[in-house]
């Protein structure tokens, strides 16, 4: 089996759309559907077709692409089960523990609530891929906007969990900021300190600073790190729970 060729490119604002493609079987896949006459172009640029939409959540830049993809190729839209009545155009519903096929592989569905209650992962183990949608970013995770923080925490928990060499495609570059923040609340790890200068010196150049891996954020996100006694001292929070934690770095990340 050969492995998946993987486009991963930049549209409307900040967000990064992201196609699969396998040359054995001619299967194509988009993650979300964020800008439909992107997503064409790189398709065309391929010479490929698209056989199926996998969609992580309801917001309108990763779903407003969905009716024209839908009119020009008639793919397979899968999406979570617990928003399909706020997504339109979904063929197939998912929840946490499912999984199906795509290109010979098994595609397995993480539930992680928090950014929306019904926001959902892509695994294939079979290729060490995880796409997060607005769950987890390099370096940070995704807004509260309907999720609790013990949500949020939970999920985050949930995907790391899986194999440190996984490598993480996210919904949007915003790993420099992103970077700036875990700097202030950990700034004595060195890791991150390399890091934040080589996410300087990619995005100088315009560069995408994707994809991440799960054992690289483990090392170098504040959100994946919650019981690190250096960034307890650095909020004075030793004595809290790792929820609180996670909590009190969302709120200034919120505003910082």
């Amino acid at each position: 089996m050969t492995s998946l060729l993987i486009e991963q490119f930049t549209c409307r604002q900040d967000n990064f759309g992201v196609i699969l493609h396998d040359p054995l079987t001619g299967e194509t896949a988009s993650i979300d559907a964020p800008d439909a006459s992107r997503i064409t172009d790189r398709l065309g640029d391929g010479g490929w077709k698209l056989s199926h939409l996998l969609i992580t959540h309801h917001h309108p830049d990763h779903v407003e692409g969905i009716p024209a993809l839908v009119e020009s190729y008639s793919p397979k839209v899968i999406g979570p089960e617990a928003e399909a009545g706020k997504i339109s155009g979904l063929t197939q519903t998912v929840g946490d523990g499912d999984s199906f096929e795509f290109a010979g592989r098994t595609v397995k569905v993480i539930s992680t609530p928090g950014h929306t209650a019904g926001h959902i992962c892509f695994y294939i183990p079979d290729e060490s891929l995880l796409f997060a949608g607005d769950t987890l970013f390099a370096l940070g995770c995704g807004r509260l906007f309907e999720g609790s923080p013990e949500d949020m925490y939970g999920s985050l928990a949930r995907l790391a969990e899986l194999p440190d060499e996984t490598r993480v495609y996210c919904g949007h570059e915003y790993t420099q900021s992103n970077a700036r923040f875990a700097v202030s609340v950990d700034p004595d790890n060195q890791t991150l300190a390399k890091r934040s200068k080589e996410i300087d010196e990619l995005r100088s150049k315009r560069l995408p600073t994707l994809p991440t891996t799960i054992g690289f954020e483990k090392r170098t996100n504040p959100f994946m790190r919650t019981g690190d006694p250096a960034i307890r001292k650095q909020l004075g929070m030793e004595s809290a729970s790792d929820v609180e934690v996670f909590s009190e770095l969302r709120r200034r990340k919120d505003s910082f």
